[in-house]
């Protein structure tokens, strides 16, 4: 009766080995670091046998077996400078390098020389763990000395079986390392190859920024250049355009600045404890505005030139040696929310690091050639020449030939174009005769008027105080004249006074007829302050009343234009005075007495009207007007005015028909003559 719990608690203790077992191999199946995986096996394979405790020891980068994670291991076994660990490590050697399972007894010793032992009180279950291609460390368990050798074998096999496990999981662990490094290779093959692809300073600073910036896996990459030992960023990541008067693009070129001129690379993790206080305060002013937590800025130095076949040498020489050339500008590297270690960030920024010195040196003499953007403007064009183009472009330029050439016989309407405007024949302007101040006016934009109509009405204020001061002095005259005259009439006592009578009396005629000469001039410029219409007609001034009521005029300004509308219409052009020549020609080359004419209304563009230029409409005067320049006036006459709206002022664009020309001399005649003129003169 008393086998029946016996084999209840084997049956369940089996069950629990299969339940970790499992757990293991789901574990292993997983996608875990090693940091992880290795401490979760040693738990479960610990807890798995009852052990008294576990360890796993793995190879380092010399080959000697390191204890990596442990439960409960004897601290003596993890000291170097002690007999009985060296011969303890000797022992796990051998289970490595004979790649099987073992059992070891408790305080037991091996070899010639007793030179391996198992110096603890524990049996101890050793398994190699075995990558791809080679083992990679020990797992070691330590267990009850005094279990039955089935039990012992139990274990053996319990760990054997393990360390399979374990050993597939090392296989998927390397191969995803070996993938993900050669993904590293493949990023940094394309990042060399992009950054070599072009020599333009500008844009091999932009693919170095924003495809350093994925090789790296950073958030930000920036590259400045260096003119003067003075740092100016010309890259970030990201950004298409920089804005160099911001705050934080003049903080990184400070600190790009006094990185360079210290001559040291800068990595900057959150600490400025240990750095210059010139370089602290430049890094903390930046990290103050960028609120970045790692930040490496490198100087870029131009790499120096390699004697040709000497290969060796250049293998063999380490980087900072090669670092002899002068500054050329600086990569700057940050992490604000990534969290990159420094020896993976270091890394990376090594591979950008090296292909950046080369490609902005390059960059950086090719751009300084001489006339370099001509000749790279004339590389651009002469592609055409070149390959399957060639064809195409010998084709197309055969073509232009032959159009140029036809160009010089095929005949064209060679016609003179100018701006005018639709005016009646009959308008007249009404000028100020006087100076004066505009107190009256009598019509408005669109009044008739008849001729001599009064339309505006003057004053002069210093004219009426003239007036009143030459008729004061004309009764004064004439009071002195009556005066004399009465004198003379009771006759002078002696001759000296009748002569001296007879004096004064001729002056002050004199006197008098001046005065009246004057008021009859000023009573003249008096009349003129009415002014009356010229003619019979339409005033065609805009807002006359408003613009004149007031209003100070002078001499010879005009006050408002008045037209006759029911008269005939002209078209006044003004034809630039450089055309002048072709149209004195045009009129030698003809018979008549009149070149044809065309023109429309700005208001009206497809209604094509015809006309007349004669020659007496041609004025002899050349006069400024407007955005024209030096213009000739020219009065066309329409063939008809049926249909459209008369308007003064309306906008006109005329063309002068001169005869026919070759099509390459209407096209190109006023070019030749401003060659002539200001070239070749």
């Amino acid at each position: 009766m008393s086998s029946i719990p016996d084999e209840e608690s084997v049956e369940q203790t089996k069950r629990q080995i299969r339940t970790l077992v499992n757990e293991i191999s789901e574990l292993s199946k997983s996608d875990v670091a090693a940091t992880v995986y290795y401490p979760e096996i040693l738990q479960k394979v610990v807890a798995a046998l009852a052990a008294a405790g576990g360890a796993i020891w793995l190879l380092d980068g010399e080959g000697s077996l390191r204890l990596s994670y442990q439960m409960q291991v004897d601290p003596m076994l993890s000291d170097q400078s002690n007999e009985e660990a060296v011969r303890h490590a000797r022992l796990l050697g051998r289970v490595l390098a004979q790649g099987k399972a073992e059992l070891i007894p408790p305080q037991s010793a091996y070899g010639e020389n007793q030179e391996l032992a198992n110096p603890t009180r524990f049996l101890l279950v050793l398994a190699p763990l075995i990558g791809a291609q080679q083992p990679v460390g020990v797992i070691e368990v330590f267990q009850r000395g005094d279990s039955q050798p089935d039990a012992q074998r139990g274990y053996l096999r319990f760990i054997e079986h393990i360390s399979k496990i374990v050993g597939e999981w090392l296989k998927g662990n390397q191969l995803q390392k070996v993938a993900d490094k050669h993904g590293l290779l493949q990023q940094a093959d394309q990042f060399a190859r992009l950054v070599h692809d072009n020599l333009d300073l500008r844009d091999t600073a932009y693919t170095i920024a924003n495809e350093g910036r994925r090789l790296i896996e950073c958030d930000r990459v920036s590259i400045a250049t260096a003119k003067r030992r003075k740092a100016k960023v010309i890259s970030i990541s990201g950004q298409d355009t920089i804005e160099n008067r911001s705050n934080i693009v003049t903080a990184l070129n400070n600190l790009a600045t006094r990185v360079i001129r210290s001559g040291e690379p800068l990595w900057y993790d959150g600490t400025s404890e240990d750095l210059p206080p010139q370089i602290e305060e430049a890094v903390e002013d930046y990290v103050d505005q960028s609120h970045g937590r790692t930040i490496a800025v490198l100087p870029i130095y131009r790499p120096e030139k390699t004697i040709e076949g000497d290969v060796l040498t250049s293998r063999n020489v380490s980087p900072e040696a090669r670092q002899r050339g002068p500054a050329i500008g600086a990569l700057i590297v940050e992490q604000i929310e990534t969290q990159l270690t420094r020896q993976q960030l270091e890394g990376r920024v090594d591979l950008v690091y090296e292909h950046s010195c080369r490609a902005l040196s390059n960059s950086m003499t090719h751009s300084g050639i001489f006339l370099m953007p001509v000749w790279r403007f004339l590389d651009r064009i002469l592609w055409i020449f070149r390959g399957t183009a060639l064809p195409k472009t010998v084709s197309i330029m055969a073509l232009a030939a032959g159009a140029i050439v036809a160009s010089f016989f095929i005949p064209y309407d060679f016609d003179l174009k100018g701006n005018g405007q639709l005016m009646p024949e009959v308008q007249r302007n009404l000028f100020a005769h006087v100076d004066g101040e505009i107190e009256e006016v009598l019509v408005k934009h669109g009044s008739e008027v008849k001729k001599g109509d009064l339309v505006v009405r003057m004053k002069n204020r210093d004219l009426e105080v003239e007036l009143a001061n030459t008729r004061g002095q004309l009764n004064q005259a004439i009071s002195r004249q009556q005066s004399i005259l009465a004198m003379i009439n009771k006759g002078a006592a002696t001759e000296a006074d009748r002569s001296q009578l007879s004096s004064d009396r001729a002056e002050v005629e004199q006197q008098i007829t001046a005065f009246n000469n004057q008021l009859q001039i000023l009573n003249e410029k008096r009349q003129k302050l009415q002014r009356m219409s010229p003619i019979s007609g339409t005033v065609t001034t805009w807002d006359v009343e408003k613009n004149l009521v007031a209003r100070p005029v002078v001499t010879g300004q005009v006050l408002m234009t008045i037209a006759d509308p029911t008269g005939n219409w002209d078209v006044e052009v003004y034809m630039p005075e450089k055309r002048m020549k072709f149209l004195d020609e045009a009129f030698a080359n003809t018979d008549k007495d009149y070149l044809p004419c065309e023109f429309i209304l700005k208001t009206a563009p497809d209604d094509k009207r015809t006309g007349k230029l004669y020659r007496q409409s041609v004025h002899q005067r050349a006069e400024i007007h407007g955005e024209d320049g030096t213009t000739v006036k020219l009065r066309i006459v329409p063939d008809t005015m049926d249909g459209i709206t008369r308007r003064p002022g309306a906008e006109v664009i005329a063309d002068v028909k001169c005869g026919k020309r070759s099509f390459a001399y209407v096209w190109t005649h006023e070019i030749i003559a401003w060659i002539r003129t200001y070239l070749l003169f």
